[in-house]
Order: C-alpha cells, then structure tokens, then sequence
C-alpha cells in the first residue's frame, strides 16, 4: 500500500484528507507541525508528502529543504499562497507539485497520484542505456546521474525531466509535451515548472549554468538536450 504523510495545522483539512486516502486503500500519517512531520517521515518512510507552508512551528519550505537533505519522496505542496514566488521558492526548494486552496478532492489525488507514479522505476529492457557527456553521465536503468566520480542527488521531478530531454538527445521537446509527460496530462501551461526544473539542473550539472551547452532553451517553443 502507498503510504501518505499529510502534513497540515488545519484539523479539518487533515480530517478529509484522511478520510478520502484511506477510502482510496492509502495508508495515512498525519502531522500538525514541521518538527513532528519532520520526524514521522524519518520513522515511517512514507511513499509521498502532502505539505501545508503555512505550519505553526516553521514555514514548509524549511520542512522541503530538511526532506531533501536526505530523501527524494514526490512532495505535493498544498497551500493557500498563491503568488508566482512562493510557488516557484518551494519548486526550487525541492517540491514536486503546487496546489492552492481551495482545492477539489479530485484533483489533489489525481496530482498524487502522478507524484506517486513520477517516483516508481519505468520497467523494460530499454532503460539499459548509458549518456555520457564531458561533464557527466546519465544512467537511465539505475536512475543515477554521476558528475566528477561522485553521484547527484536528484528529486523524482527532477530525474523524469532529465529523462525525457535524454531520451530525445538531440531533438527539440516541446513545453506542452515536457509538462504532460512529467507532470502528467492535465498539465499543459504551467511553464514556470519548467523554468524552475531547468535551472536545477543546469545547477547541478552544468559546468556553467549561466551559459548552458547539455540543457538548451528554444525560447517559446521549449528545450533540448545535447551531448
């Protein structure tokens, strides 16, 4: 079974969230607070966290950054913010996916489940294949990325993208078809995942992120790969 943390100071939000994933055969923790969230994720290992920013103890994004330190569980933002910023500071941060309250039911375990599924190894022969580039390598059976001798801890949003551009070396992908095949077929205009998503990467593996040569932008059309 899927195993949710739901992190959130509102008691009836949590309520109905509880209700509708156990409904739905999902196994639920709860937590009222950043430290104790931070803690349940630590003891239980959950499969996907659903994260409030605005929590009683410190801010979410703050609770993003103390996930990624050490895992790369999808984690679907829910929130009542909805400025540009905030959503694109715990994008950077490390989240997966950004949802405003108020929210529909359907849409929020629609969006999980696509994080869950993000997360989960593609099977088949074909993701035997090795990239290599100057700077570094991209294994797409292990899901590894290795730069200088050493591997680069990537979330499972950030891994998706890399493994769409990979798979297309060499050919422009559209930013409609990077939104729908990473975040699924409901996405088709939210470029500013992109923009975000793409400048991680390039952080994390071009030498010169400024003036990137492997992650290249068709300005208005999308994004390219090249060896």
């Amino acid at each position: 079974m899927t195993r949710v943390l739901v992190i959130d100071d509102e008691p009836q939000i949590v309520r109905a969230l509880v209700i509708n994933l156990k409904a739905r055969h999902y196994e639920v923790d709860a937590a009222h607070d950043g430290a104790t969230a931070l803690q349940l994720a630590a003891a239980r290992h959950p499969d996907v966290v659903v994260l409030d920013l605005g929590l009683p103890d410190m801010d979410g994004v703050e609770v993003i950054r103390g996930l990624r330190g050490w895992t790369r569980v999808p984690i679907l933002v829910l929130s009542a913010r909805h400025s540009s910023d905030e959503k694109v500071e715990a994008l950077d941060a490390g989240a997966d996916d950004y949802v405003t309250k108020p929210f529909g039911m359907d849409e929020l375990l629609a969006r999980l489940r696509a994080a869950v599924r993000r997360a989960e190894p593609v099977p088949g022969g074909e993701d035997e294949v090795v990239v290599d580039t100057p700077e570094f390598t991209v294994d797409l059976a292990a899901k590894k990325v290795n730069r200088g001798g050493r591997d680069v801890r990537l979330t499972p949003t950030e891994w998706h993208l890399l493994e769409v551009l990979v798979r297309n070396t060499g050919r422009l992908v559209s930013q409609k078809q990077l939104l729908q095949e990473v975040w699924g077929p409901s996405y088709g205009t939210e470029t500013n995942y992109l923009r975000v998503y793409m400048a991680q990467l390039r952080r994390k593996l071009e030498a010169d992120p400024a003036h990137p040569r492997h992650f290249i932008t068709e300005p208005g059309m999308g994004y390219r790969f090249e060896k």
